[in-house]
């Protein structure tokens, strides 16, 4: 376990519990409830909301200061892999293990709780963000990596290209938007959590980028060597969609290079920081992944 794997660790329960205090029970939203809950807490490993608090720690900042940024960009997460697995998307059947939310509570209330996840994840940005941090310039961030500019835009590309022949250039535009969008979005609120200087967050947004451009490539390809039982989700499901992705267009062993060259390069853009040493060790963290 390396140090970045360490912090993901750790920083798990303090989302979870964030995420707890935010989310309603069944009392209060019944069925509904059940099905934000069942995406929410269904197991997910927390990176995105991880990087949020990473990146508020090299910038000098109190993990505190971060955790409503990091509930909202995990709030936004969930939300987009309960629509991504509906019918009229990619109609998956189990997610992290367990059947899909529309599978166990039906198409229109697993919608509508994709729809109340999205909006809780801007109250709880603009709740639990102290009042002295950018909490207008950090709502209009978030907004522009989810919204048509960035993952719902990347979606809608994705879901066009289906069946179309390998393009490189087009991969990386959906890839850029779809996935790593919300990388660089997590690098950018958790700095300005943090109180980074204006050049820092440019940076950490810019390597949140190129990370997020080598996280889908990597899923890319554990798409086509995983299990169904080691990735939690149907095996092979991209290449039985005709889905456009980087291993499709360049071949594996170059899309693994591709992956290395972009993680090295985000490495350059973070610089010298509290987290200096946990940021080099995701970019570690994250290559292995293919085995």
């Amino acid at each position: 376990m390396n140090d970045f794997e360490r912090f993901l660790t750790e920083a798990c329960p303090r989302v979870d519990a964030e995420l707890e205090q935010l989310l309603p029970d069944d009392t209060r939203a019944g069925e509904l409830a059940g099905a934000m809950r069942h995406i929410v807490f269904s197991g997910g490993k927390r990176l995105r909301p991880a990087l949020v608090l990473l990146a508020c720690e090299h910038a000098g900042g109190r993990a505190q200061d971060a955790l409503g940024a990091a509930a909202a960009v995990e709030l936004v997460h969930a939300y987009s892999l309960l629509h991504d697995d509906l019918p009229c998307m990619d109609d998956g059947q189990l997610r992290r293990g367990s059947p899909c939310a529309h599978r166990v509570y039906g198409e229109a209330v697993a919608l509508l709780a994709g729809d109340a996840l999205l909006t809780l994840a801007f109250e709880a940005l603009a709740r639990r963000t102290p009042p002295d941090r950018p909490v207008a310039g950090m709502a209009v961030a978030l907004a522009r990596a989810a919204g048509w500019q960035g993952m719902v835009g990347g979606q809608v590309a994705d879901l066009a290209a289906e069946g179309a022949l390998p393009d490189v250039e087009r991969v990386h535009a959906i890839h850029a938007a779809k996935t790593a969008a919300m990388i660089s979005v997590s690098f950018r609120l958790g700095a300005l959590a943090g109180g980074g200087a204006p050049e820092l967050v440019e940076r950490l947004a810019a390597a949140g980028q190129d990370l997020g451009l080598a996280f889908q490539i990597v899923d890319d390809l554990l798409d086509l060597q995983g299990s169904t039982e080691e990735l939690g989700k149907q095996a092979q499901a991209d290449a039985e969609r005709g889905k456009l992705t980087w291993p499709a267009a360049v071949g594996e062993a170059a899309a693994r290079v591709h992956a290395a060259e972009l993680v090295e390069g985000a490495m350059t853009r973070v610089g010298p920081g509290p987290g200096h040493a946990r940021l080099t060790a995701l970019g570690a963290w994250l290559l292995p992944r293919r085995s």
